[in-house]
């Protein structure tokens, strides 16, 4: 792809679709999206592990460790996984953002602040690229951010049932 297409974007460089892909992409939790199941679910892990270690404490002052061990600990999952859906919420709305102005045909853009908003209609050649890089890149990671947004819910499930039965 020749950069003639792009020598007459109107569209200032860091509100190209395209670039806010890659700028996306390469920060850090964004960019975990973008690696195997088992790095993200690390990443995710490890978030889990830090706000459990702020839950924890919240929890113990309901549910005593040594005399609630089960209800302490289901809560203080519960707790923490809290952490962990709002940094999919986060994740979710970045990807679902980009990739919204990679497949639109029409970019909207400023060109100098919030009161000169401008359009600018994508050539067939950019559209078909961009179109292709949501299809094979970011549909798979928000698929991805779904299952887990899933399995988040059903885990919560299984706790509600546990608390209930002990």
């Amino acid at each position: 792809m020749t950069n003639s297409s792009l020598s007459n974007c109107p569209v200032p460089t860091e509100q190209q679709p395209l670039n806010e892909y890659e700028e996306l992409k390469s920060t850090w939790l964004f960019r975990d999206c973008t690696r195997n199941w088992l790095d993200f679910l690390k990443t995710m892990a490890w978030i889990w592990g830090f706000c459990w270690l702020l839950a924890a404490p919240v929890t113990a002052a309901s549910f005593s460790p040594y005399k609630q061990l089960s209800h302490f600990l289901l809560c203080s999952a519960a707790g923490a996984s809290i952490g962990v859906v709002l940094c999919l919420v986060r994740l979710y709305l970045g990807w679902s953002y980009v990739s919204d102005r990679l497949f639109s045909s029409v970019v909207f853009y400023e060109e100098s602040g919030w009161y000169d908003g401008q359009t600018w209609t994508k050539p067939e050649k950019l559209l078909t690229r961009d179109r292709l890089i949501v299809s094979y890149e970011i549909k798979p990671i928000i698929r991805r951010l779904q299952n887990t947004f899933a399995g988040l819910a059903g885990l919560f499930v299984a706790g509600t049932i546990v608390w209930h039965l002990v």
